[in-house]
């Protein structure tokens, strides 16, 4: 099965989830072995189980935040206003040019509680030192998908000399545990060269893994794809074997109609980062409904915190949601429900976003409904339109509790790790 997210949790003491609301009736949902065992009215916990009172709050699928760098966090709020390339070149990669695994260890451990508290229970990671935050997922019991990125600066024989380290990495990322899953990450057309392109193409294969690119993020790139290969950057992917159902494509703003339909018959996921792309101003947004309606999978995405800044997947839906209004002129395009869906990686196979039914991940989010914020609006209208990460509760990830009352363990040293190390980054 080509999807990112799995039941393969790691054996957990059975969880009862009790009192708590779905689709506005009472109910208890028992988790176990990883997975929803049983839902209902009548269900009760069992001898043995972890018991979590659910009194005043909704249950959900957890939330997977579909394209992110999660360990810039460190360099957030680092060259904001400025327009992507400048930022790229004078703050970002000068800054990450001294990064350390320890650094994108912490980075991550921080990402991932910022996640949890705003509802993210998976997300789809591309960085530098990937081990080091496949080991910050398996430390935190959240799920990701994780890819080291790649960049030969087109120079094809570069790219062949770093293919012991993607092998490597890549053992080591799927070494890390059941709820770390490996992918490859190239970074985009504009910065791996062709042959790299195909090589990362038929190690996905080989392994039956994920690709994780960036494509068609601005204008600029579209162009200067062409000027290179004499086409766009979806065409250039297809003829290196890299369009097909295990792709995932962040941002696609410039896409066309004809690659649109390219990707829908490839079974190409688009993950689209409104809030990102907004603050970079660059110059368009991927049209999620017009993609929807050809049949492209999509799915939602933060971006980094360093272009965001925030890891907030519901702050982000909620701008998902007004923007295509907005630029659609209509009030009923993107409703809710199917915004939220989107969010929680319902809308694409490979991100394999489930409902709340047996036999599915136990990857739930317990969301406060009892709050001024959340009252008397219905869900997912609630969600979508009045709330912030700030009303999930609880965060359940193959059956295991990892934050509750909005607690994650190990936040205080997270966030002094943090700031030690983001004070030495910004000063290259």
């Amino acid at each position: 099965m080509p999807g990112v997210t799995t039941s393969d949790s790691p054996a957990a003491a059975p969880l009862a989830i009790t009192n708590v609301t779905l689709d506005g009736v009472k109910v208890t949902v028992r988790c176990a072995a990883g997975v929803i065992a049983a839902i209902g009215s009548d269900v009760v916990a069992q001898p043995g189980d972890e018991v979590l009172d659910g009194g005043g709050m909704a249950i959900m699928p957890g939330l997977v935040n579909a394209h992110t760098h999660a360990a810039m966090t460190l360099l957030r709020g680092y060259g904001d206003d400025l327009p992507l390339m400048e930022w790229l070149q004078t703050r970002i990669w000068p800054a990450e040019a001294s990064l350390t695994a320890d650094d994108v260890y912490w980075g991550t451990r921080l990402a991932i509680i910022e996640m949890l508290r705003s509802g993210t229970t998976h997300f789809v990671d591309m960085y530098w030192h990937a081990p080091a935050v496949a080991r910050a997922v398996a430390d935190s019991g959240i799920r990701a998908t994780v890819s080291s990125v790649f960049i030969d600066g087109g120079d094809a024989a570069d790219g062949q000399s770093q293919r012991p380290r993607v092998l490597d990495e890549l053992d080591q990322i799927d070494a890390a545990g059941p709820l770390v899953h490996p992918a490859v990450g190239p970074h985009a057309v504009y910065t791996v060269s062709p042959p790299s392109l195909a090589w990362l193409a038929e190690v996905a294969d080989e392994r039956q893994i994920p690709i994780h690119i960036h494509l068609s993020e601005t204008e600029g790139e579209v162009a200067d794809c062409v000027a290179a290969h004499r086409m766009r950057p979806p065409a250039l992917l297809e003829s290196v074997g890299m369009l097909g159902a295990r792709t995932l494509c962040a941002h696609g703003n410039w896409l066309d109609d004809a690659e649109l339909d390219l990707l829908a018959t490839r079974g190409t996921t688009v993950a689209t980062c409104p809030v990102s792309n907004l603050k970079l101003a660059n110059g368009k947004t991927f049209d999620i409904v017009e993609g929807m309606r050809r049949g492209v999978p999509v799915g939602l995405g933060t971006d980094g915190a360093a272009s965001n800044n925030s890891l907030d997947l519901l702050n982000d839906v909620k701008i998902l949601a007004l923007l295509h209004k907005h630029l659609a002129s209509d009030p009923a395009v993107l409703p809710a429900a199917e915004a939220l869906a989107v969010a929680s990686g319902a809308a694409s196979p490979l991100l394999a976003g489930h409902t709340m039914a047996p036999g599915d991940p136990a990857d739930v989010i317990l969301v406060r409904t009892d709050t001024p914020e959340m009252t008397p609006s219905p869900l997912p209208e609630a969600l979508v339109y009045a709330a912030s990460g700030s009303m999930v509760d609880t965060a359940v990830v193959g059956g295991r509790v990892v934050m509750r009352n909005r607690e994650v363990p190990g936040t205080d040293e997270v966030m002094a790790e943090v700031r030690t190390r983001s004070d030495r980054l910004r000063k290259h």
